[in-house]
């Protein structure tokens, strides 16, 4: 195994292996004679141990093939590796089993003097390791779900330099390195490495190479960096197909019930168990998803309570990053997923979780004194038994499916049914009908995508709770934005008395191809995120059973949302045209603020923008108004935006009057 983590160090590279390596045998016995031989049975002894016997396991098969030795330098790494796994395994306070584990290492030393089959000697290794671990118990997986997100930024920073952005070991400063940083993107030796070796060589280093040990970083940044770069031979297009074989096969569940039998497996073992195709998609999807290995039924906060806990630890131990990013995840991973269904039974109760939440990363972010975040997660933890009780599964009735679907796709429906009605209104309006194919087609293609997102979603990748944030806080922010404008542009048009004239002089250039194509991507998009966050919701409560209550309340919005619509195409028709634009400059700019709040607060709920609460303010998500600092003054900013163009507007006719 070589890994070559970090920058790497010329006097490392100065010194030489054989000058390494005498060095640490001479630290090795000066430690000997002045600490207590107890001292030297420490966790790291242990561990130190496991990874050579892992090494053993893995790189064996470079070194010996068909009973001959086929690299000599990896052939002698072995035979050394071997030799220091008996030297310090007798080094080991006496215990009933450590006899036996001697045994077992003499059969390995033997095994690989007679240069015996990869195969064995990797079982062998793998089998000791397993004995070693049971004699001398050390923690060996993490206290909570490792944050990936963390590992690819520590990736970016300490490893990709040498390993390569993409894993494949060809990194700027890769060039000769001897031995060469490995590629983690090869899965013959993913196959055989475990993530809790992964996390032995991140944090110890590697002797004779240019991997430098990282045991400064806290701990959990060690296991969210050896998770991460555990994906890299394990294509992300897999993760799909893993979650189905996740959820479908309880023997699995029953295989990894814990974190710490999954970090210390190698997909090989599996693979051995169901084949290599499956072991290959679980493995992909678990190790990017390692909050399902801890994960409990439909309706538990328990993954929220972990990473909450994580981050109250790791804020008094004065890790404030750490604690940010465990907070954060502890909304998109553990609370984003039950939401939906929270939302459609208890909306009321989901906003005050939301808006809790929302406080303890403002009061992290702010390094409140540490009295305030355990206040605020005592807070969120009495928030949480009320939600666990309100998503039992005996609540789910089917007039709470019924009402659930009904006030889902009325509410997300009624935005984009707004917008898209005031553009065919208008161009049929102005007599532009040839341009509603735009129209028309954006809104359908917007559904198209919705059931593509959702089909790709259920069965190629996850959607991340981040993800969805950002899906909907930047599709707001943006059609915000294009409704500003349009809202002021027609808000100038109620005021023009050549408004006739206008239409026959310059409507033509107005409403061009190009223009057609501005309307059909507004529609698309303004549809295309509320469709995506009500098959988010119907997801979840299809989960829960009742599905033709669910489907009858679906329905039934839909009726009543195509009843809406008819109505203010039908009534649009007999305004007169100053009148209409007046009206729809009005809506089309209440519209706009909403979308404004609602695309800062997506933002915020996915970490990419800051929380600063205002208490007092009503959390009023219809209108996009949020308690924060941030959303209300984007809702502020969009007000005097709309202000200034409807005054200038208003100057403008008077001048032409």
């Amino acid at each position: 195994m070589r890994l070559s983590f970090g920058p790497v160090r010329p006097c490392i590279r100065a010194v030489g292996k054989g000058c390494r390596y005498m060095f640490v045998l001479l630290l090795s016995a000066i430690l000997s004679q002045i600490v207590p031989g107890q001292a030297l049975a420490s966790d790291t002894e242990v561990q130190t141990v496991w990874r050579l016997l892992d090494y053993v396991a893995v790189d064996y098969a470079g070194a010996v093939s068909g009973g001959r030795v086929s690299s000599e330098a990896e052939y002698a790494e072995m035979v050394e590796f071997a030799g220091q796994v008996e030297n310090r395994l007798g080094s080991l306070p006496d215990k009933s089993g450590k006899a036996d584990l001697l045994r077992q290492t003499r059969a390995l030393r033997a095994a690989i003097a007679a240069k015996a089959a990869p195969a064995g000697v990797a079982t062998q290794s793998k089998a000791l390791a397993s004995a070693l671990l049971a004699a001398y118990p050390v923690p060996l997986a993490p206290t909570a779900p490792p944050v990936l997100a963390r590992g690819s930024a520590l990736y970016a920073q300490n490893c990709a330099s040498c390993h390569g952005a993409a894993g494949d070991g060809h990194g700027p400063a890769s060039a000769g390195l001897d031995p060469p940083p490995i590629a983690f993107k090869d899965k013959v030796r993913a196959d055989q490495r475990s993530l809790f070796g992964l996390y032995q060589v991140i944090t110890q280093g590697l002797d004779g190479t240019a991997m430098a040990g990282f045991d400064s970083l806290p701990e959990q940044d060690r296991w969210a960096l050896a998770f991460y770069v555990g994906t890299f031979a394990y294509p992300t297009s897999e993760t799909g197909h893993g979650q189905r074989l996740w959820h479908e096969d309880a023997s699995l569940r029953q295989r990894y019930p814990n974190l710490a039998a999954f970090v210390g497996a190698t997909p090989a073992s599996l693979a051995a168990e169901i084949g290599p195709d499956k072991a290959e998609a679980v493995t992909a999807y678990l190790r990017r998803h390692p909050d399902m290995v801890t994960a409990r039924a439909n309706g538990s906060l328990a993954l929220t309570r972990e990473r909450l806990d994580a981050s109250l630890k790791a804020y008094a131990a004065g890790n404030r990053q750490a604690a940010t990013d465990l907070a954060l995840s502890a909304y998109l991973d553990g609370f984003e997923p039950v939401e939906p269904m929270l939302a459609a039974r208890e909306p009321q109760l989901m906003a005050r979780i939301e808006q809790a939440m929302g406080a303890l990363r403002a009061a992290i972010g702010k390094a409140r004194p540490l009295a305030e975040v355990q206040a605020a997660n005592q807070e969120l933890a009495g928030l949480f038994g009320e939600a666990e009780a309100a998503l039992a599964p005996e609540k789910a009735s089917s007039a709470s499916s019924f009402l659930g679907a009904f006030g889902v796709l009325l509410r997300e429906g009624l935005e984009a049914l707004l917008i898209v009605v005031a553009m065919i209104a208008f161009l049929r309006k102005t007599e532009r009908t040839e341009v509603l194919g735009f129209v028309h087609g954006g809104w359908v293609a917007a559904l198209a995508a919705g059931v593509a997102s959702w089909f790709i979603a259920t069965y190629f990748i996850g959607v991340s709770g981040a993800s969805r944030e950002l899906t909907e806080g930047f599709g707001s922010l943006f059609a915000a934005i294009i409704l500003l404008t349009v809202g002021i542009w027609m808000h100038g048009k109620s005021n023009a008395e050549a408004w006739q004239r206008y239409i026959k002089e310059k409507m033509t250039h107005a409403l061009s191809k190009r223009s057609g194509w501005f309307l059909f991507l507004l529609a698309f998009i303004v549809v295309y995120r509320e469709v995506f966050e009500t098959i988010l919701f119907y997801a979840a409560l299809w989960a829960q059973g009742n599905g033709l209550a669910m489907l009858g309340g679906a329905a039934a919005a839909a009726v009543l949302l195509a009843m809406l619509a008819w109505i203010m195409l039908r009534y649009s028709t007999r305004l007169p045209i100053t009148q209409f634009f007046s009206w729809s400059a009005i809506l089309i700019a209440i519209l706009a603020v909403v979308l404004a709040g609602k695309g800062i607060a997506g933002l915020q709920e996915a970490g990419i923008l800051g929380v600063v609460p205002l208490p007092g303010v009503p959390r009023i998500q219809m209108l996009g108004l949020f308690p924060t600092t941030e959303t209300v003054l984007a809702q502020l900013i969009a007000v005097a935006i709309l202000v200034a163009g409807f005054w200038l507007n208003r100057k403008s006719a008077v001048r032409t009057t």
